[in-house]
Parts: C-alpha cells; sequence; structure tokens
C-alpha cells in the first residue's frame, strides 16, 4: 500500500477471536479489539498476561501461531502479509527492548524504510530536513543520524529511537510495547509529548495502542479507551480513569469482581522480550 493511499482514509484496525499459541501453549484466548484513526488505546494488566504476545503476533513474529481469529487493516488481512508487508500497509511496533544493529546507520536504515512506503522515493536533503527536525523535537543528539543503528544507545536513545522512527514512519496504526519502561522522568516526558503532538498532527489518520504498566505515561498521553488484559482476554475497558484506580489498587479488586483466577505467568514474549525484538528486527533488515 502507498503512503498516498494510507493517508486517504481513516485506518481501521479489526482484531476478532485472536487466538495465539506458542510451543503448543495457548496464550491468548480469542481476544477482540477494534482501533479506529484518532483514537488512543491502552492495554494493562499483570505481568504474565499476554500483553507483549499481543504486540508480536499482531506484527508477525513467526514463533507465534495464530490458531484462531483475523486482524483486518483497512480491509486488508495482515495474517496473510509478511512483517515486512505489514509495515508497508501502515502498522507500526515499537519495541520494549530494540536490537542493536552494526554497519547500518540511523539514516540509511530510517530513509529506506520512509521509501518502502512511497511511490516516489523521497530524496536526501528532503529526508534529512525531516529528520533533523524530529531529532530535535526529540532532544536527541545531532550526531545520532550518523551512528549505527541503537548501537551503544542508553535505554533512553534506544526509546527515543523508536519515537524517532514512527514519527518519520507516519503509520496507520501504531503499536508501541512498554515504550515508557527504562525512562527517566525528563525522557518519559519528551517522549510523551511527542507522541502527543503526533496524535494532534495526524488526526483522524493514525490510531494508537499502547502497552504499558503505568499510569505514568498516561500522564502525558490520554486515552480514551484503557484495557485489562487477563489470562489471555480483555476482561475490562473503561477510560482513563481506570488507569488511575489500577494504579491506586492494583488488580485485586478487579480478579474478584471477575471471578478471575491470578495468572500463569505464560506471557512468552514478556519472558524472552530481547530476544523477540532482535528477531523482529531481523525481519525488517
Amino acid at each position: 500500500m502507498s503512503m498516498h493511499k494510507a493517508e486517504q482514509q481513516k485506518p481501521v484496525l479489526d482484531i476478532k477471536d485472536f487466538t495465539v499459541e506458542v510451543d503448543g501453549m495457548e496464550i491468548l484466548h480469542g481476544l477482540n479489539l477494534h482501533i479506529e484513526g484518532g483514537e488512543v488505546h491502552a492495554i494493562m494488566g499483570p505481568n504474565g498476561t499476554g500483553k507483549s504476545t499481543l504486540a508480536s503476533a499482531i506484527m508477525g513474529h513467526p514463533r507465534f501461531d495464530i490458531t484462531r481469529g483475523e486482524v483486518i487493516l483497512n480491509g486488508e488481512d495482515l495474517l496473510s502479509l509478511s512483517v515486512d508487508e505489514r509495515a508497508r500497509a501502515g502498522l507500526f511496533l515499537g519495541m520494549q527492548y530494540p536490537a542493536e544493529v552494526s554497519g547500518v546507520t540511523n539514516s540509511d536504515f530510517l530513509r529506506s524504510a520512509v521509501n518502502a512506503r512511497r511511490e516516489t522515493p523521497l530524496g536526501v536533503l528532503p529526508f534529512l530536513r525531516q529528520l533533523n527536525e524530529a531529532v530535535s523535537e526529540l532532544e536527541m543528539r545531532e550526531t545520532l543520524p550518523d551512528r549505527y543503528l541503537n548501537e551503544g544507545f542508553s535505554g533512553g536513545e534506544k526509546k527515543r529511537n523508536e519515537i524517532l522512527q514512527m514519527k518519520l514512519l507516519k503509520p496507520s496504526i501504531a503499536l508501541l510495547d512498554e515504550i515508557d519502561s527504562g525512562l527517566d522522568i525528563d525522557a518519559l516526558r519528551i517522549v510523551g509529548q511527542n507522541i502527543t503532538a503526533m496524535m494532534e498532527e495526524r488526526g483522524d489518520q493514525m490510531g494508537l495502542l499502547m502497552i504499558t504498566h503505568y499510569q505514568r505515561l498516561l500522564d502525558y498521553i490520554q486515552p480514551q479507551f484503557v484495557h485489562v488484559l487477563m489470562n489471555g482476554r480483555i476482561v475490562h475497558t473503561g477510560d482513563a480513569t481506570l488507569a488511575k484506580r489500577l494504579e491506586a489498587e492494583g488488580y485485586d479488586w478487579l480478579r474478584k469482581e471477575l471471578d478471575l483466577a491470578d495468572e500463569d505467568g505464560t506471557d512468552i514474549a514478556g519472558d524472552n522480550e530481547g530476544e523477540l525484538d532482535a528477531d523482529l528486527d531481523a525481519l525488517f533488515m
């Protein structure tokens, strides 16, 4: 799908009866979720509930077996597409532990990724103007474009680099997997403000799904929908006030209210996040 076509319509991501297995163990059990352009959704939940598995499986990591269900973006079946085809269709995954790639500069990687979604390639000078503007907005070091992708970056720099990619790629639907983890107070503010600014700029041309454990990210990015994922299913949905209650009271009240068992700790992606993120990065290269 070309960038021009992607921006002519309000994106719609439909996830229906999404059931995911790893090594014969079912992690997600018939999950349903609907995201439209202009909407901000947050998924919260205890450890081991399947949050990171959801993001990795939607993006197409080969370790995950989709045994039932569908994922449709703008009428197109994403599950029939390769990882790079899903990215070109407008899907973006901001990873919790981005991999380091030696020998490929940040600017070369980003320009290749941007042009993969365009009918007419973006020239070097226009691309560099966009890149430098985004680097400045994220308060990143000016030398970053010439450094190898994520090599020697701090944890905070890697997370800001994920947001830099999102700003330049302008996806239809962005999935951010614990983008706030490892960020100090200043970096969290910068990341949160840039994501909010991008949502305001793109309007209904971009939908956002954030996976997070903490309310602090949502202080900067106001979600319209907060979903609680437990036992491999979305068990409760509310507005931003739900996140505040979860931060204050935890999940026990919801378990009791819904008569849910404790988690069994089977979020494979969460347990092996760095390895899976490296594998996904390799699929893009």
